[in-house]
């Protein structure tokens, strides 16, 4: 049977180009990056290298970027600088649509006293800026927004939303996990405070990511111990992880337009086929700049367990939102802030695409979906 990955925005494969940059560290230069003989220094060189590879991407100097544990890590640290750095600010602006990462430690933190403002967001996925300069205070510690929806693919103006908290006088933390590798990054030039990264969502390894850090911005380590990543990250590098990582910054920096231009047609093709052979079904943050890759659709009546094991049966991997919740049955809370009709809201998938999906899978997966999605409404109770 062929099998058909269309869940990027969960992961993505390891490419071959990725898997060969690790392969030299997992066994002859397997040395502590921290060690001071030859078998360290093989080590540190590939974070060194590494460290160049994903600023490039970032458009930043190699000595702003930290090296985390992935993209929880990263956002985590970033929103912990950001409050311990201003103890006496107790104001947080986010929005109602970020990642758990993120909505996560700002529930904890509203916990500890803090005031946590979830900014709302349009029918279709968009931010109000002058709602968000409103939102800014005196006392606003951190204002923390997605680049793009890792749901719908709905994407931000990051440059506007960091001019906006500098002019206020706000640090800004830029969850840009799902943008990397599918869009130019310019985090310099962008003026952003902080910037997470995560290696797997770009064809690289999990467990590993980056945060970017602004020269002035204030910096309080997450992880404390023998003061590795320059004292900013306690722990022994994962160095094949890593050197796998900064090869796959680099092959994403490489991605050039007419590759982006060309998955963008795979995503048009594969929404506009749904939308001529499937009766009810809503795209959810069409008409907003979205990610090329991701298409978020919802169909009135439908079950996203049932369409998901139906197609999982015939070899097709889609999701129903992130992956993170995979097993929770409730609707996605992005979809939820969206407004998305209740008799919609059961019946979505999140198809995200990659550079190596092909037209031909694009093909199969509309040649079967109708099917599928009229089975699903037979068997749903609403």
């Amino acid at each position: 049977m062929q099998t058909i990955y269309f869940d990027n925005n969960a992961t993505t494969p390891l490419a071959p180009e990725v898997r060969e940059a690790m392969a030299p560290y997992l066994s002859e230069r397997f040395g502590n990056p921290s060690s001071g003989h030859r078998f360290g220094e093989a080590a540190r060189q590939g974070v060194d290298k590494a460290r160049e590879q994903v600023a490039a991407l970032l458009g930043c100097h190699p000595g702003r970027i930290v090296f985390t544990g992935g993209g929880t890590e990263g956002n985590n640290t970033a929103i912990m600088s950001a409050v311990r750095a201003n103890p006496e600010k107790r104001h947080i602006v986010s929005s109602r649509v970020e990642h758990g990462s993120v909505l996560a430690p700002l529930a904890f933190l509203a916990g500890q006293g803090y005031e946590v403002e979830l900014l709302p967001v349009a029918a279709d996925g968009g931010l109000d800026l002058a709602a968000l300069e409103n939102a800014i205070r005196a006392d606003t510690a951190l204002v923390s927004l997605m680049a793009a929806n890792n749901e719908t693919g709905v994407l931000w103006p990051v440059a506007e939303i960091a001019a906006i908290c500098r002019e206020k006088g706000a640090l800004f933390h830029c969850d840009a996990i799902q943008l990397a590798g599918k869009a130019p990054l310019a985090v310099e030039e962008w003026g952003v405070d902080y910037l997470s990264l995560a290696s797997h969502k770009l064809h690289g390894p999990k467990g590993v990511g980056a945060l970017s850090v602004r020269r002035a911005a204030p910096f309080t380590p997450l992880l404390l111990g023998a003061g590795q990543e320059n004292g900013r990250r306690a722990g022994t590098e994962n160095v094949a992880g890593l050197a796998g990582f900064g090869m796959a910054a680099a092959l994403a920096a490489s991605l050039g337009e007419g590759e982006r231009r060309r998955i963008a047609a795979l995503r048009d093709r594969l929404e506009a086929g749904i939308l001529a052979s499937i009766p009810e079904a809503l795209v959810n943050g069409a008409g907003l700049p979205r990610l090329v890759n991701t298409l978020n659709v919802s169909f009135r009546h439908a079950s996203s367990a049932g369409l998901l094991q139906d197609l999982d049966s015939l070899g097709i991997a889609v999701s129903a939102h992130a992956a993170c919740q995979s097993g929770d049955l409730d609707p996605s809370h992005v979809l939820r802030a969206m407004g998305v009709p209740e008799s919609f809201l059961h019946g979505t998938l999140r198809i995200s695409l990659s550079r190596y999906s092909t037209e031909a899978e694009v093909e199969r997966l509309l040649a079967v979906l109708p099917g599928v999605v009229a089975r699903s409404r037979r068997g749903f109770a609403p």
